[in-house]
Protein backbone atom coordinates (compact mmCIF):
# COMPACT_ATOMS: atom_id res chain seq x y z
CA UNK A 1 0.00 0.00 0.00
CA UNK A 2 2.75 2.07 0.76
CA UNK A 3 4.35 1.69 -2.28
CA UNK A 4 1.49 2.65 -4.31
CA UNK A 5 0.85 5.85 -2.29
CA UNK A 6 4.67 6.36 -3.36
CA UNK A 7 4.55 5.81 -6.90
CA UNK A 8 1.36 7.40 -7.14
CA UNK A 9 2.79 10.97 -5.63
CA UNK A 10 5.87 10.89 -8.10
CA UNK A 11 3.45 10.60 -10.91
CA UNK A 12 1.38 13.15 -9.58
CA UNK A 13 4.45 15.75 -9.13
CA UNK A 14 5.62 14.69 -12.76
CA UNK A 15 2.31 15.44 -14.27
CA UNK A 16 0.62 18.70 -12.19
CA UNK A 17 4.19 20.06 -11.08
CA UNK A 18 3.79 23.25 -9.17
CA UNK A 19 -0.09 23.17 -9.97
CA UNK A 20 -0.31 20.96 -6.70
CA UNK A 21 0.89 20.66 -3.50
CA UNK A 22 0.71 17.03 -2.53
CA UNK A 23 0.11 15.69 1.25
CA UNK A 24 1.52 12.24 2.67
CA UNK A 25 -0.71 11.76 5.72
CA UNK A 26 -1.24 9.37 8.24
CA UNK A 27 -4.32 7.71 6.28
CA UNK A 28 -2.96 5.84 3.63
CA UNK A 29 -4.37 8.18 1.23
CA UNK A 30 -2.13 10.80 -1.02
CA UNK A 31 -4.09 14.38 -0.74
CA UNK A 32 -3.67 16.68 -3.47
CA UNK A 33 -4.08 20.67 -3.35
CA UNK A 34 -5.48 22.21 -6.14
CA UNK A 35 -5.85 26.27 -6.73
CA UNK A 36 -9.50 26.83 -8.07
CA UNK A 37 -8.59 27.95 -11.58
CA UNK A 38 -7.04 24.53 -12.38
CA UNK A 39 -9.79 22.12 -10.92
CA UNK A 40 -11.66 21.13 -13.58
CA UNK A 41 -8.63 20.96 -15.69
CA UNK A 42 -7.00 18.49 -13.06
CA UNK A 43 -9.66 16.41 -12.68
CA UNK A 44 -10.04 15.97 -16.20
CA UNK A 45 -6.52 15.02 -16.43
CA UNK A 46 -7.02 12.65 -13.33
CA UNK A 47 -9.98 10.66 -15.20
CA UNK A 48 -8.68 10.36 -18.67
CA UNK A 49 -4.87 10.09 -18.26
CA UNK A 50 -3.58 6.16 -18.43
CA UNK A 51 -1.40 6.85 -15.63
CA UNK A 52 -4.26 7.51 -13.59
CA UNK A 53 -7.41 6.29 -14.59
CA UNK A 54 -9.84 7.91 -11.34
CA UNK A 55 -12.77 6.75 -13.07
CA UNK A 56 -14.88 7.19 -10.41
CA UNK A 57 -15.66 10.11 -7.80
CA UNK A 58 -16.81 8.18 -4.53
CA UNK A 59 -17.89 11.70 -2.38
CA UNK A 60 -17.82 15.21 -2.41
CA UNK A 61 -17.98 17.75 0.57
CA UNK A 62 -17.31 21.13 1.93
CA UNK A 63 -15.50 22.07 4.65
CA UNK A 64 -16.43 25.33 6.86
CA UNK A 65 -13.26 26.86 8.69
CA UNK A 66 -14.86 29.71 10.26
CA UNK A 67 -13.38 29.36 13.53
CA UNK A 68 -10.99 26.98 12.88
CA UNK A 69 -8.74 26.44 15.77
CA UNK A 70 -10.82 28.57 18.55
CA UNK A 71 -11.32 26.98 22.08
CA UNK A 72 -14.13 28.04 24.04
CA UNK A 73 -13.69 26.25 27.09
CA UNK A 74 -10.90 26.81 29.86
CA UNK A 75 -10.12 22.98 31.55
CA UNK A 76 -7.39 23.65 33.79
CA UNK A 77 -8.11 27.15 35.02
CA UNK A 78 -12.10 26.04 35.43
CA UNK A 79 -11.41 23.02 37.36
CA UNK A 80 -11.88 24.10 40.48
CA UNK A 81 -14.69 26.05 39.96
CA UNK A 82 -16.31 23.49 37.38
CA UNK A 83 -16.59 23.11 33.97
CA UNK A 84 -19.72 24.64 33.42
CA UNK A 85 -18.10 28.12 34.55
CA UNK A 86 -14.86 27.32 31.95
CA UNK A 87 -17.11 28.96 28.86
CA UNK A 88 -15.23 31.40 26.82
CA UNK A 89 -18.04 33.28 25.31
CA UNK A 90 -20.25 31.63 22.46
CA UNK A 91 -18.42 29.82 19.98
CA UNK A 92 -19.60 29.05 16.41
CA UNK A 93 -23.47 28.52 16.10
CA UNK A 94 -23.87 29.28 19.47
CA UNK A 95 -25.14 32.54 19.27
CA UNK A 96 -28.46 34.57 17.50
CA UNK A 97 -28.62 35.21 14.28
CA UNK A 98 -28.25 38.86 14.34
CA UNK A 99 -25.15 38.62 16.29
CA UNK A 100 -23.47 35.73 14.28
CA UNK A 101 -19.55 36.37 13.59
CA UNK A 102 -18.08 37.67 10.47
CA UNK A 103 -15.29 35.56 9.06
CA UNK A 104 -12.90 38.76 7.77
CA UNK A 105 -9.93 37.54 9.51
CA UNK A 106 -10.14 33.84 7.20
CA UNK A 107 -8.33 34.08 3.82
CA UNK A 108 -9.78 30.39 2.96
CA UNK A 109 -13.15 29.77 4.41
CA UNK A 110 -14.57 27.28 2.26
CA UNK A 111 -12.65 24.11 1.32
CA UNK A 112 -14.19 21.23 -1.25
CA UNK A 113 -13.03 17.81 -0.87
CA UNK A 114 -13.07 15.09 -3.50
CA UNK A 115 -12.53 11.34 -2.96
CA UNK A 116 -11.63 9.45 -6.63
CA UNK A 117 -10.84 5.74 -6.67
CA UNK A 118 -9.23 4.34 -10.00
CA UNK A 119 -10.44 0.81 -10.14
CA UNK A 120 -8.01 -0.35 -13.17
CA UNK A 121 -4.79 1.15 -11.34
CA UNK A 122 -6.42 -0.11 -7.44
CA UNK A 123 -5.64 3.60 -6.21
CA UNK A 124 -7.28 6.00 -4.20
CA UNK A 125 -7.20 10.04 -4.49
CA UNK A 126 -8.18 12.56 -2.34
CA UNK A 127 -8.26 16.06 -4.12
CA UNK A 128 -9.47 19.79 -2.64
CA UNK A 129 -9.18 23.40 -3.36
CA UNK A 130 -10.42 26.53 -1.53
CA UNK A 131 -12.94 28.91 -2.99
CA UNK A 132 -11.41 32.25 -3.72
CA UNK A 133 -14.41 34.59 -2.46
CA UNK A 134 -15.20 33.44 0.92
CA UNK A 135 -18.11 35.86 0.66
CA UNK A 136 -19.53 34.26 -1.93
CA UNK A 137 -17.54 30.75 -2.66
CA UNK A 138 -17.60 29.46 -6.20
CA UNK A 139 -15.98 26.85 -7.23
CA UNK A 140 -16.77 25.43 -10.77
CA UNK A 141 -18.58 21.48 -11.23
CA UNK A 142 -17.05 18.82 -11.95
CA UNK A 143 -20.12 17.17 -13.42
CA UNK A 144 -19.17 17.10 -16.80
CA UNK A 145 -16.21 14.85 -15.64
CA UNK A 146 -17.93 12.52 -13.04
CA UNK A 147 -21.86 12.04 -13.37
CA UNK A 148 -21.74 11.43 -9.46
CA UNK A 149 -20.61 14.56 -8.66
CA UNK A 150 -24.16 16.16 -9.30
CA UNK A 151 -26.07 15.31 -5.82
CA UNK A 152 -22.95 15.27 -3.76
CA UNK A 153 -22.45 18.60 -5.13
CA UNK A 154 -26.11 20.08 -4.61
CA UNK A 155 -25.96 18.30 -0.87
CA UNK A 156 -22.70 20.99 0.02
CA UNK A 157 -24.54 23.63 -1.93
CA UNK A 158 -27.39 23.23 0.33
CA UNK A 159 -25.35 22.64 3.26
CA UNK A 160 -22.47 25.12 2.96
CA UNK A 161 -24.21 27.46 0.49
CA UNK A 162 -20.57 26.62 -2.01
CA UNK A 163 -21.84 27.67 -5.73
CA UNK A 164 -21.16 24.89 -8.46
CA UNK A 165 -19.70 26.79 -11.59
CA UNK A 166 -21.71 24.93 -14.39
CA UNK A 167 -23.71 22.91 -12.36
CA UNK A 168 -26.87 21.54 -14.50
CA UNK A 169 -29.65 22.15 -11.71
CA UNK A 170 -28.36 23.89 -8.45
CA UNK A 171 -30.89 23.56 -6.16
CA UNK A 172 -31.34 22.56 -2.63
CA UNK A 173 -31.62 18.48 -1.98
CA UNK A 174 -32.31 18.58 1.67
CA UNK A 175 -33.80 22.13 3.09
CA UNK A 176 -36.88 23.44 2.18
CA UNK A 177 -37.17 25.89 -1.02
CA UNK A 178 -37.93 28.62 1.42
CA UNK A 179 -34.69 27.75 4.30
CA UNK A 180 -33.14 30.68 4.74
CA UNK A 181 -29.38 30.00 5.45
CA UNK A 182 -26.65 26.58 5.19
CA UNK A 183 -26.95 24.72 7.76
CA UNK A 184 -23.64 23.36 7.48
CA UNK A 185 -22.07 26.96 8.31
CA UNK A 186 -20.50 27.65 11.55
CA UNK A 187 -22.36 31.35 11.42
CA UNK A 188 -25.14 29.20 11.41
CA UNK A 189 -27.18 29.51 14.70
CA UNK A 190 -27.57 25.66 16.27
CA UNK A 191 -31.15 26.58 17.09
CA UNK A 192 -31.91 27.74 13.76
CA UNK A 193 -33.47 30.29 12.06
CA UNK A 194 -37.65 29.31 12.47
CA UNK A 195 -39.59 26.53 13.84
CA UNK A 196 -42.00 24.66 11.84
CA UNK A 197 -45.17 23.09 12.48
CA UNK A 198 -48.34 21.24 11.94
CA UNK A 199 -50.54 23.94 12.23
CA UNK A 200 -54.58 22.56 12.89
CA UNK A 201 -56.79 25.67 12.73
CA UNK A 202 -54.92 26.77 9.52
CA UNK A 203 -54.67 22.88 8.28
CA UNK A 204 -51.32 23.69 6.95
CA UNK A 205 -47.63 23.79 8.01
CA UNK A 206 -46.68 27.24 9.70
CA UNK A 207 -43.54 28.74 10.14
CA UNK A 208 -42.64 30.61 13.36
CA UNK A 209 -40.27 32.38 15.36
CA UNK A 210 -36.99 29.98 17.60
CA UNK A 211 -38.20 29.95 20.97
CA UNK A 212 -35.11 28.14 22.32
CA UNK A 213 -31.98 30.11 23.46
CA UNK A 214 -28.74 29.37 22.55
CA UNK A 215 -26.97 27.69 25.14
CA UNK A 216 -23.17 26.20 25.87
CA UNK A 217 -23.81 22.19 27.15
CA UNK A 218 -21.68 20.72 30.17
CA UNK A 219 -19.55 17.90 28.17
CA UNK A 220 -19.43 14.81 30.93
CA UNK A 221 -15.87 14.71 32.64
CA UNK A 222 -15.25 11.06 33.29
CA UNK A 223 -12.65 10.77 36.22
CA UNK A 224 -10.55 7.97 37.61
CA UNK A 225 -12.12 7.12 41.20
CA UNK A 226 -10.57 4.00 43.28
CA UNK A 227 -14.17 3.02 44.67
CA UNK A 228 -14.95 2.15 40.89
CA UNK A 229 -12.13 0.24 39.45
CA UNK A 230 -12.49 -3.16 37.90
CA UNK A 231 -11.07 -4.87 40.54
CA UNK A 232 -12.53 -3.53 43.66
CA UNK A 233 -15.98 -4.40 41.42
CA UNK A 234 -15.16 -7.88 40.90
CA UNK A 235 -14.35 -8.11 44.56
CA UNK A 236 -17.72 -6.92 45.71
CA UNK A 237 -19.45 -9.08 43.11
CA UNK A 238 -17.17 -12.07 44.91
CA UNK A 239 -18.69 -10.92 48.43
CA UNK A 240 -22.03 -10.58 47.54
CA UNK A 241 -22.01 -13.88 45.85
CA UNK A 242 -20.39 -15.58 48.34
CA UNK A 243 -22.82 -14.03 51.37
CA UNK A 244 -25.82 -15.39 49.14
CA UNK A 245 -24.61 -19.39 48.73
CA UNK A 246 -26.44 -21.43 50.63
CA UNK A 247 -23.12 -22.87 52.63
CA UNK A 248 -23.01 -19.06 53.79
CA UNK A 249 -23.43 -17.96 57.87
Amino acid sequence: MIEVSNSLSDQLAACFGERITIEEGGTGITTIKVGVDDWQDVAQTLRDDPRFAFSQLTDLCGVDYLGFGQEEWETHDATSSGFSRGVEGLGPGRFNWQERPEASEIEQRFRVVVHLMSISKNMRLRMSTFAADEGMPVVPSLVEIWNSANWYERETFDMFGIVFEGHPDLRRILTDYGFTGHPFRKDFPLIGNVAVRYDEEKGRVVYEPVEIEPRVLVPRVIRDDSRYTADDIDQAANEAADSLSPGAE
